[in-house]
């Protein structure tokens, strides 16, 4: 049993040892792999030039008050367009700095605030609810904002917390620098 035991305790104690390695770079890596295109695709409906935004970047955003402006987005004021371009182009930049690893933490605290905005709008501007909105705790585990944005943030966590690993920029500037 002791030989169980110990071989139990050597086997965890290597796989912990190189979990500052494996940690940061597979949230990485699966941010990249989950969020990377659903962001960047996102993106791309709300742009209509390098600074014009898309009818589509104004109603995905601002659901209620395009309605109010009777879907003439003309109507809506700078305040709006500054928070779709910032918006939009966080879409592109937040999830590059992740991949790449520069400035992570900053991003993915960014991405956090990020996927929070626009659960919020979801729910109280298109009126997600009921099964898409889910709950936690429940036998499915599917909907779309308790259950998948919750491990989406989980992950982003990780790297506010672990950074971006040794496979990254930030490692190489904090090389360079020290």
């Amino acid at each position: 049993m002791n030989t169980l035991i110990s071989l139990h305790n050597a086997i965890f104690a290597r796989l912990s040892a190189a979990g500052d390695i494996i940690t940061p770079t597979l949230a990485r890596f699966v941010f990249g792999a989950v969020l990377m295109q659903y962001y960047w695709a996102s993106a791309g409906t709300k742009l209509d030039g390098f600074l014009s935004p898309s009818d589509g970047g104004y109603i995905q955003i601002f659901p209620k008050a395009v309605e109010a402006a009777g879907y003439d987005t003309s109507q809506l004021g700078v305040f709006h367009w500054v928070v779709v371009m910032a918006g939009t182009y966080a879409e592109y930049i937040l999830p590059l700095l992740i991949i790449i690893g520069l400035l992570t933490r900053l991003a993915a605290i960014g991405m956090v605030g990020f996927v929070s905005l626009q659960s919020i709008v979801d729910i109280t501007g298109h009126g997600v609810g009921g099964a898409d909105l889910g709950a936690w705790f429940d036998k499915a585990s599917g909907a779309l904002i308790m259950d998948q944005r919750t491990l989406w943030v989980f992950v982003l966590l990780v790297l506010v917390v672990r950074g971006a690993g040794p496979f990254s920029v930030d490692r190489l500037l904090k090389r360079t620098v020290v």
